[in-house]
């Protein structure tokens, strides 16, 4: 017995030691950027401080080792805006959700690479401006999902509530007026189901189950637990994606589009005899649910941390409605020609957008090619779709 513990000892010593080798030996060879060694299997994860992963990237260096996973990490805006969009096209790949992966498969906008994501993300952008994304008929349905809000808070008549739900509410309706050409009751039932979705699908992938999954998708996808309900909750989104798709088709008039949906079906028939188009219904439904998916939480993410904020800060509260009063008063709605006149609130939503940090990693982005970036070597990540 006492041989078989020296024997493992002797194992678990050499391991580490050709492991801690085969790591320098790899950074001296490629040039990778400077980082901490990791220890076996669980990699950097031992450095990275509960609740503080930002602080904690920033004080290990560029290159860490999650797991299975090597990461590069750039922080600050020179170092993004030289990788992002100087070498835009090097660092364009995105990286892999695996929760997402099962649902979408990589089409659509979120997980998308190469031609696929250039054709669908540019569509999406210009078509969202045609139909008023940024201009008075955009602004339009804001204010009217506002006036909304407005009136559901006075029915409380000061009595507390959570009002993330109500948020949520007037976020999602704004989208799909743009995407499907029409709004919901707030407590309509087939709205409330949707909304219900969302909630529990981004509720399970921030869990430690969803993380979990993200990591190990190949051992996860066969072990029971709430992971396996991101999956089955997706379907149920994708069905009423599917549904009105199919409405839209059965009514489209291609000399009035009405929405997004409608835009997309001209641009697919348009496109049918081009062997090289993405525009397909696949395609479709994919962008559909993540336009819906990252629009709904991110928007009500943000507005939920600008009330606690302000809340937290009684005094710049009060400066906001002093510079309301004076610009909007408190007879008309706000409206966006008022923003150059509003410099303080302008100041305050920059720094909650700062200060919230919702996506502190942003998407994970992926190498298309072998890069030299500021000296340092950054190998081609294959793309595994």
């Amino acid at each position: 017995m006492e041989a078989v513990g020296i024997n493992t000892l002797l194992v678990g010593l050499i391991s580490l030691l050709l492991i801690y080798i085969l790591w320098n030996s790899m950074r001296r060879n490629h040039k990778l950027p400077p980082g901490p060694a990791p220890l076996p299997l669980i990699g950097n994860l031992l450095q990275i401080e509960r609740g503080q992963l930002v602080n904690s990237l920033m004080k290990v260096g560029f290159l860490i080792k999650i797991l299975i996973q090597l990461l590069i990490c750039l922080s600050g805006y020179e170092m993004v805006k030289e990788a992002l969009v100087d070498k835009g096209d090097e660092f364009g790949g995105r990286g892999r959700i695996p929760t997402a992966e099962k649902i979408t498969q990589n089409y659509g906008i979120g997980l998308s690479n190469g031609e696929r994501w250039r054709q669908i993300r540019n569509f999406t952008f210009r078509n969202l401006r045609q139909l008023g994304f940024g201009k008075k008929s955009f602004e339009e349905k804001i204010q009217e999902e506002a006036k909304n809000v407005v009136e559901e808070l006075k029915k409380l008549k000061e009595k507390p509530m959570d009002v993330t739900k109500l948020i949520m509410d007037a976020v999602s309706n704004i989208l799909f007026s743009i995407i499907f050409g029409s709004r919901y009751e707030y407590k309509d039932e087939t709205f409330v189901e949707l909304l219900s979705i969302v909630d529990e699908i981004f509720h399970v992938i921030s869990s430690p189950w969803g993380q979990l999954h993200t990591i190990f998708p190949q051992i996860m996808d066969y072990i029971p637990g709430p992971h396996q309900k991101i999956a089955s909750e997706s379907k149920k989104l994708m069905l009423f994606i599917r549904e009105r798709v199919r409405i839209s088709q059965e009514t489209l008039e291609p000399a009035s589009p009405r929405h997004f949906i409608d835009s997309f079906l001209i641009k697919m028939e348009k496109e049918k005899d081009n062997l090289n188009s993405e525009f397909t219904e696949r395609n479709l439904e994919c962008a559909i649910h993540d336009l819906f998916l990252a629009g709904t939480e991110t928007t009500t993410s943000t507005l939920r941390h600008a009330l606690l904020l302000l809340l937290y800060h009684p005094k710049v509260q009060e400066k906001l409605q002093m510079e309301i009063d004076r610009v909007i008063g408190r007879d008309r709605i706000p409206s966006i020609n008022d923003r150059a006149d509003m410099p303080y609130t302008e100041a305050v939503l920059h720094e909650i957008h700062r200060f919230c940090d919702l996506l502190p990693f942003n998407m994970t982005h992926m190498t298309t090619k072998d890069v030299e970036f500021r000296g340092y070597f950054i190998p081609k990540v294959k793309n595994p779709t």
